[in-house]
Order: structure tokens, then sequence, then C-alpha cells
């Protein structure tokens, strides 16, 4: 026999693939025609546990990776301490007869019969052992240990790839699961239910609902706090990304020494501090959506950057020397005027032009008043859930009046704040809000439209529709339904209703539910 073939065609098997249970099968329907063998198992000791545990175990017709477990046995527990520098090979001619092997042959469910133990080193550090069990008790010889040895380093560097390769996969499942879960945590918050999307942002829905399908680049403009995320989140969600990551990104709270660092990546030794290679936000939004909050608070360089992404589709990391495809939908938003800051050389103009291809303007709290009596509802039960309350409060006399009147300087955010803020002062207590006053540059009747575009009829007609709904809670018909309100037919109200896209029936009911002042 040819030592070195023996040797390559061996280590060719054993090291020729990752599923280490097969490469262990292929290996022992070689090595039978040069010692008997009936069953090759790989079992490592985990000294934290103290207990043995199966790797991989192959026969002639099967294999499994299925971890048993058993403890360690008293008379092996101080085998297990000597040193040792090289493999060290046991053999006994049964296994059952065998003080240091019968209890744990027995509780793994290995055959009886002669049996070789090969304790692996590799690089003056033990692997584990490779145990070989012919079921017709044939002696095994010192030819039969010498070619074993032989394979000491082959089939410890088989093991430590399998230990290493399962260890990865163990924190590939551990990492799919929580990038699940912060998805769903991610998506429950930016994709909560739109209130105002039958009404104040009927327009806007109207055109998430048109850009969604595609993925083109899309620009959502609006003060501070009217809920710009919350609708890049219904596009993401619409979208035929869905599944793929939503990942977010506040340009305005990255320091511009950072930014491209955030967005692109950096290679290892791109700068100090940079001890190793780091994936950057457009290539962790890989499949799915990135959405820049804030995105006129690009640096300079930064929007040269970016508009290589929308050009080619590709990154390039800091420090790096190759360009990345990159596929993903790119959402922005900002509450600047873009058109100011080109006028005064602060955003590049070619970059506006990109981004601008399906530009949503999200309307100010005070101009959809309409919506407030829903937020309203919807923050109330919100926030008493966040802060343990046995229930919402009700709201005091002439609360609501004030919430209407109020100018809401800082949108809905501040309106969900200031209901937090009111459920922590009064303590179960009905709301009144007095601390909001008026601004006295803004009309206190929220009907007044001087400052809005004119409506045409249908607008008007819906705007009017929905001012009876929510003073009746959704009801159409019926002495207190808003079809009386309106001296009007309820089978022609809701036909009208129907072409103006008004929602009623059980849709109404959470849309256009009243609030008790």
């Amino acid at each position: 026999m040819d030592d070195n073939k023996f040797f390559r065609e061996a280590t060719l098997r054993i090291c020729g693939n990752l599923e280490i249970d097969r490469a262990l099968r292929e290996c022992l329907i070689y090595i039978r025609d040069f010692m008997p063998a009936d069953l090759m198992a790989f079992v490592i000791h985990i000294p934290e546990d103290q207990v043995f545990e199966t790797v991989a175990v192959a026969r002639q017709n099967d294999s499994d990776t299925l971890p048993i477990r058993i403890p360690v046995p008293e008379e092996n527990q101080a085998h297990l301490k000597d040193q040792f520098d090289s493999p060290r090979i046991t053999t006994v001619n049964s296994i059952s007869r065998s003080d240091s092997l019968a209890g744990i042959n027995r509780q793994l469910g290995f055959p009886d019969g002669g049996g070789m133990v090969m304790e692996m080193v590799l690089a003056g550090k033990k692997m584990g052992a490779l145990i070989i069990i012919n079921q017709k008790g044939e002696p095994y010889t010192r030819e039969h240990e010498r070619l074993l040895s032989m394979l000491n380093e082959p089939f410890g560097i088989a093991l430590t790839n399998s230990l290493r390769y399962r260890k990865a996969n163990q924190l590939k499942n551990l990492l799919a699961d929580d990038k699940r879960y912060l998805e769903k945590e991610l998506l429950r918050k930016t994709g909560e239910k739109i209130i105002g999307s039958y009404s104040g942002l009927k327009n806007v829905m109207e055109l998430v609902k048109q850009v969604a399908p595609t993925d083109s680049p899309v620009l959502l403009q609006g003060e501070t706090g009217v809920g710009k995320e919350v609708i890049a989140g219904a596009i993401h969600k619409s979208s035929m990304r869905r599944e793929g990551p939503f990942i977010k990104v506040n340009c305005g709270a990255i320091t511009e020494s950072l930014i491209d660092s955030e967005l692109f990546g950096h290679e290892k030794g791109a700068f100090t501090g940079a001890v190793s290679r780091k994936r950057g936000r457009f290539e962790r939004a890989e499949g799915g959506t990135i959405f820049l909050d804030e995105f006129a608070e690009l640096p300079p360089e930064s929007q040269t950057r970016f508009l290589r992404v929308l050009q080619d589709k590709e990154i390039e990391r800091v420090g790096g020397e190759r360009p990345i495809k990159v596929d993903c939908r790119i959402i922005v938003a900002t509450n600047r005027n873009l058109d100011e800051m080109i006028r005064h050389a602060k955003f590049r103009y070619d970059l506006y032009y990109r981004i601008k291809v399906f530009p949503i303007t999200i309307p100010p709290l005070r101009k959809r008043k309409w919506d407030i009596p829903a937020l309203t509802r919807y923050f109330l039960h919100k926030k008493a859930g966040e802060l343990a309350l046995p229930e919402s409060p009700a709201l005091g006399p002439g609360a609501l009046d004030r919430l209407m009147a109020y100018h809401w300087p800082g949108n809905v955010r501040e309106l969900e704040n200031t209901i937090e803020r009111a459920l922590i002062i009064n303590k179960g207590k009905p709301l009144t809000f007095n601390d909001l006053w008026p601004d006295p540059q803004q009309p206190v009747d929220f009907q007044d439209t001087s400052r809005e575009p004119f409506l045409n009829l249908d607008e008007a007609m819906a705007r009017h529709i929905r001012k009876a709904l929510y003073k009746t809670g959704g009801k159409v018909e019926g002495d207190d339904g808003a079809a009386r309100i309106l001296c009007i037919n309820p089978g022609t109200l809701r036909q009208r209703m129907r072409k103006l896209g008004i929602p009623f029936g059980r849709d109404a009911k959470t849309v256009y539910r009243s609030l008790p002042d």
C-alpha cells in the first residue's frame, strides 16, 4: 500500500465537504478497504458542562449530525486532564468489556464490537476523539493504529472546520432571528395605522398607493413632526420589498466626519479607529428600503457620493478600492426648502432633480385639523397602554375645542407629546389641556380656510360630509345620523360618499368616531 496515496485519498474525503457527517461517511467507506470499520464518530468534550457530545456519526448506509450529550463518567475525568502533544490511540477487542468505554458507548447508542479511539491533537491542542467500531469484533493491529495516526491532522482540521461552521450557522440563525424581531418592531413603530388616510392625508395616501409598487426614489417633504417616517414605512410595507429590511438613517444626527462611514461603510484601516471592515447602511438595506431622514443635512462630499448611488446603483466603502453593487429602494425626507438651498449653493441641483422623481408633500396638522379627534383617541389609547394606566381617561369639557384651536407648530409629534404629558399630570382625571393657548396670529375657528387653497366643489362637499360624520361618530342614518343633519336621503348620501371616496359603515366607526368633550 502506498502511504501517500492513502493519506491523500482519505484527506480529500474527510476535508472535501463542510457537511461533516457526509464527509465522515465518505471517509469510512474508503478506509474500510484498509481496516475493519462499521461506524465512525466524532466526539468532543465540553469542559464547562462536563459532558461528551457527538458532532457527527457515520455508518455504511447513513450518517447524521444529531448531537447526543452524556455526562462524563468519573472513571474518565482524570484521563481527560492528561496533557499530551501527539495523538493518543486506544484499541479494545470488545467495547462492552472496556471499563473506560463501555458506559460511554452504551449511552451514545453505538453497537458493541472491536473499537479504536484516537484522541486528536492539532497545533498542540486536544481536539476531540475519533471513534471507530467494527461489529464483528475483529482486533485492531499496530498497522491500523499507524494508518489512523497518519490521519490525525486531516481529521483534526475537519473537526475544527465543522465546529466553526456549526458556530457560524448558529450565529447566522441567531442574527436572522434578531433581524426578524427588530424589523417587526421597527415596522410596528413605523407602520402604525395612519390616522387621516381617509381625510386629511387622503391625497398623500393616493400618491403612496401609486408609487409603492415601483422602485423609484421618493422625496417626502413636510414640516418636522408631520409623520414622514410613518409615510415612508407605509411605502415600504406596500412595496414588493416589504419582506426586506427597512433601514432608517437620521442624516442630521451623524457627524460630518462619520456620515460616509455610516452610509457606505469602511475598510479596515481606512482611518484611525477602523479596526475592522464595516458594512454601511446601504449594504444593510440590500433587497429592502433605506429611508434617509433630514436628507438636506448631508455634507457636499456625501451628496456627491449619493449621486453615484442613484446613477450607478453602487457604492464604495471609505478606504475601498472597488465599487459594490447595491439593490435597495431609496426614500428621502426633509423639512428644508431645497429650492432655497440650491439658490444659496448649499445643495446640489443635479442631486435634487434625481431625488425629485416622485415628491410627496405631507400637510401640517393645522391644515388637516379634521384628523385631530381621531388622532387624539389613538394617542390616548396608545399612551395609556405605555404608561400602564388601567383605562384611557376621558376628555374634560372644552378639551377637544382647545386641541382644535391650537396651531400645532410641532404637528403630530407635538400632539402625541402633549397627550402623554397630560396623562402624566392628570393621573387618571379628565384631560383639559388648559395650558394650550391659540396662536394669536391664527384664527381660532379651524373651519376658516382663508390661508388654504380654494377648494373645488367636490372637495368642499367632502369636507362638509366629513364634518357631519365626525359629529355623529360615523353614523349615516337615523335621528342622530349625518343624513338628518345634512337634510339628505341616507341612500343619496351614501352614493355621494362612494363617489367622493369617503368611507362609511365599519370603516367609518374607527375613522369618524366622535370623542366626548
